[in-house]
């Protein structure tokens, strides 16, 4: 077993998982009188009962994409990632996104860093339609060491619009959207192989410098929203961290994937360099595809009209979990 993984990184996919179900197992509390959750925590975003509305809540932050932003000098695009982590897991559930929260924690403000930060938080505001209402900064020497960006997005849809995965049935077909990279997510695992095979200002096939790869802005996919309102369509996925098992939190059927994307040369090259197993890349890494929708056989040429570089990656069976072809992703 190669010891470049995820977990050796200092990501344990499982930990984390058991550590959240702890976290939950104590949330019973439940809101008295109107304006109440609707569903169970555990979805890419949570739901508010808002009369004939739906309103929706998630958050999310930049990660250790962060550190290699330091490394390079170049904070523009990370706001960004932040954006995107947010409003990407609001359109999965055909929830528009509408206002936005950002937090900043740090040890010793900058003013270029904040600036920068600025750019790219208004370009993803932009690319997302929605406003940047307000935000936090704090200044926390002694508990944070260099400088965290996370947020919160709320968003609403009407009640009967919202798409939670429960239609989704065996012989749906699973649509992928192609990713720009890398994303925000298993940076742990990326940075620790760029770091001690190659370097962060090495060129990469004659093109980008590692750094200048792993800083490629996550792609914000707006165009879901119009998908969904013009195809018929069982189930959005935002593949995040954990590769494909964020695919079994939509649905008690399984995900089978016969013919994923040809993942983009960064990830080749890292699963090469890093003498990484197929399947610790598929459960850590988006591996070329970022988003995707779950959609009955008839949808399939309506998508394909309506999203650019789509393709067919596999199907829904009746047996639970993820697959890789024959092999279950756990």
């Amino acid at each position: 077993m190669s010891k470049n993984t995820y977990a050796e990184a200092g990501v344990d996919i499982d930990l984390e998982a058991t550590a959240i179900k702890a976290l939950i197992s104590n949330l019973g509390y439940k809101r008295k009188g109107t304006t109440k959750m609707m569903g169970s925590v555990g979805h890419f975003a949570g739901l508010i009962d808002f009369g004939d509305m739906a309103l929706a809540l998630t958050t999310d932050g930049v990660g250790t994409k962060m550190l290699v932003a330091d490394q390079q000098g170049d904070w523009s695009t990370v706001g960004i990632d932040c954006i995107a982590m947010n409003v990407n897991d609001l359109y999965v559930m055909n929830v528009e996104p509408i206002a936005f929260v950002d937090y900043i924690a740090t040890d010793k403000l900058s003013i270029e860093k904040m600036a920068q930060i600025g750019i790219g938080l208004n370009e993803g505001a932009k690319q997302a339609n929605i406003d940047i209402v307000g935000g936090e900064t704090a200044s926390l020497k002694g508990l944070v060491n260099g400088l965290d960006l996370a947020g919160t997005c709320l968003g609403m849809q009407k009640k009967d619009k919202i798409i939670a995965g429960d239609k989704i049935k065996p012989g749906d077909v699973i649509i992928g959207v192609s990713s720009t990279g890398v994303h925000s997510n298993g940076l742990s695992l990326a940075r620790r192989v760029v770091e001690k095979y190659a370097g962060y200002n090495k060129k990469f096939k004659g093109k980008k410098t590692f750094g200048e790869e792993l800083l490629t802005p996550t792609r914000i996919y707006s165009e879901s929203l119009k998908v969904a309102a013009s195809c018929t369509v069982h189930g959005m996925c935002h593949v995040t961290g954990g590769g494909l098992l964020n695919f079994t939190r939509l649905s008690k059927y399984g995900f089978r994937f016969d013919t994923p994307i040809t993942p983009p040369e960064i990830f080749t090259w890292i699963q090469k360099a890093g003498d990484i197993s197929a399947v610790e890349m598929y459960r850590t890494f988006n591996m070329g595809m970022g988003y995707a929708y779950v959609v009955p056989k008839g949808s399939v040429d309506c998508v394909f009209k309506m999203v650019k570089g789509a393709h067919i990656v596999g199907r829904v069976v009746k047996e639970p979990g993820a697959w890789l072809g024959k092999t279950e992703i756990t």
